[in-house]
């Protein structure tokens, strides 16, 4: 027998071959090229990721099949395809926003856009996890990463703080998820998902020792998308990390996080779907209404902008908790829409900049209708939209994982997603009304030109969705369709 013909099929992991191979390049490029060569590694690091983007645009002629491999440990479908292109769209626009903010504020290090470089493979990882040992590996990679970019500002004792809870509940979280996974194994003698699902299927259903281990599995997975009762660290890292790092937390982890859950629940646990279902429904219900209430008092648009992430977390699983393919395809479009909303967000937060330097109360933007109403405008438009006002993309998102609640008969639930949505509202129109209505301080430096860019497309996707819904809906209903 040839001895190649061992190895894996290379082939459906060829994106996180080429980002992890990349990294090291740049990792070795900066350290013999210095600090000088910083603004080249962030300008090679984004174009590492849109190469790396290539492979899963690619149609299978060119050999980048769906599939599996390394024994059935990483999968590449259509779920996986839709999901890591958002991922690196995320990761992409949150180096390039951090362009101006390292210049301004001697944040200038090429371990930045490395460490990005290197959370991302982890994401994308987990993106394709079909095997517990590859869930944690992918989670793992990913979360080390993020530790460092959290405290990445040394000489501010904000972000050393951030990055020391972050760590610490980081820690306890892949404990629980390590304690579930084993109770997990012990009750079905497997690790990969589909063995798992159809062990518990021949077993006619959970024991207690099982629905412990998925308890468990959930908790670890929650504190990854920060929802209730696992968001305490949310509000303080994103506060107190540098705010492209905030931007980065709040935008591509969160969507590789959402990914891995759902392909958990839907793959894994399927023939107890109504057992994760009550877990799924608690914490979307309990984040959804923290969110609305605990940002009302908020004077940091940070924190603003942590509470926020808390509720949308919870409005995207109220689409998984249907258990049904209309509702992920409802998660599907709810992470892309939330993604456009978070970078254009950021990309005015990273704007409010003064001589002195950097300010993040809510207060700062009073009557910016008057000193730069193109930002205005553009930042009033995404907060419409994140409150789920038509005709932004928003209210479509929050339109699909509702109907996917009521076609599923979930119907406490989706009256209480609607109720939190308007409470919402509250705190997103206060920050219009403080631009719109409030007398002006002073004007903010001229806007960055990749802030600029950032601002453009996200806010012409939010304004314009509606003209090319359909073609989102397709591709969510084809990536959704490959996890039933």
């Amino acid at each position: 027998m040839n001895a190649y013909s061992q190895l894996p099929d290379l082939a459906p992991a060829l994106s996180e071959l080429m980002l992890a191979a990349g990294a090291l390049a740049l990792l070795m490029l900066g350290v013999f090229g210095g600090r000088r060569i910083t603004p080249y590694v962030t300008a090679l690091a984004v174009a590492l990721l849109a190469v790396a983007a290539l492979p899963l645009l690619l149609p299978a002629e060119f050999g980048i099949v769906a599939g599996t491999t390394f024994h059935g440990a990483f999968v590449l479908d259509g779920f996986a395809r839709y999901m890591k292109l958002l991922t690196l769209l995320g990761s992409g626009f949150a180096i390039a926003m951090s362009v101006a903010f390292a210049r301004n504020e001697h944040f200038e290090r090429f371990e930045y856009p490395v460490l990005i470089v290197l959370a991302t493979v982890g994401m994308m990882l987990m993106l394709s996890a079909n095997d517990m040992i590859t869930l944690y590996l992918g989670v793992e990679l990913q979360s080390l990463a993020l530790y460092v970019i959290a405290a990445f500002n040394r000489d501010s004792i904000r972000s050393t703080e951030a990055g020391l809870k972050y760590f610490v509940l980081g820690a306890v979280s892949s404990g629980m998820l390590l304690y579930g996974m084993s109770l997990v194994y012990g009750f079905t003698g497997q690790t990969g998902f589909p063995e798992i699902a159809s062990t518990i299927a021949g077993h006619g259903g959970s024991s207690l020792g099982l629905i412990f281990g998925l308890v468990f599995v959930l908790a670890g997975l929650a504190f990854k998308v920060s929802a209730v009762p696992f968001h305490m660290w949310t509000p303080d890292v994103y506060e107190g990390a540098p705010t492209p790092v905030t931007a980065f937390f709040a935008a591509a982890p969160k969507i590789a996080a959402m990914g891995l859950l759902t392909r958990v629940v839907v793959d894994a646990f399927e023939p107890v779907t109504h057992d994760w279902q009550q877990i799924i429904v608690f914490i979307s219900i309990a984040s959804m209404v923290l969110g609305a209430f605990a940002a009302i008092g908020q004077k940091n648009i940070k924190r603003l902008m942590a509470y926020s992430s808390i509720g949308h977390v919870g409005f995207a699983l109220v689409g998984l908790a249907a258990g049904t393919e209309q509702g992920v395809v409802g998660v599907i479009i709810y992470m892309t829409a939330y993604l456009a909303m978070t970078l254009g967000a950021f990309a005015c937060i990273l704007s409010m900049r003064r001589k002195e330097g950097m300010v993040e109360e809510i207060s700062d933007l009073a009557g910016l209708w008057k000193t730069n109403r193109p930002m205005a405008v553009l930042l009033g438009m995404i907060m419409f939209s994140l409150a789920g006002i038509p005709p932004f993309v928003g209210f479509f998102a929050k339109f699909y994982v509702f109907l996917a609640a009521v076609e599923a008969e979930l119907y406490p639930l989706a009256v209480i997603g609607v109720l939190a949505s308007v409470v919402g509202a509250f705190y997103y129109l206060r920050v219009v009304k403080v631009m719109f209505f409030d007398e002006p301080t002073r004007a903010f430096l001229p806007m960055p030109a990749e802030l600029k860019f950032t601002l453009a497309v996200s806010s012409a996707f939010v304004l314009l969705f509606v003209f090319f819904a359909g073609s989102i809906t397709e591709m969510a209903q084809a990536a959704a369709g490959t996890l039933f």
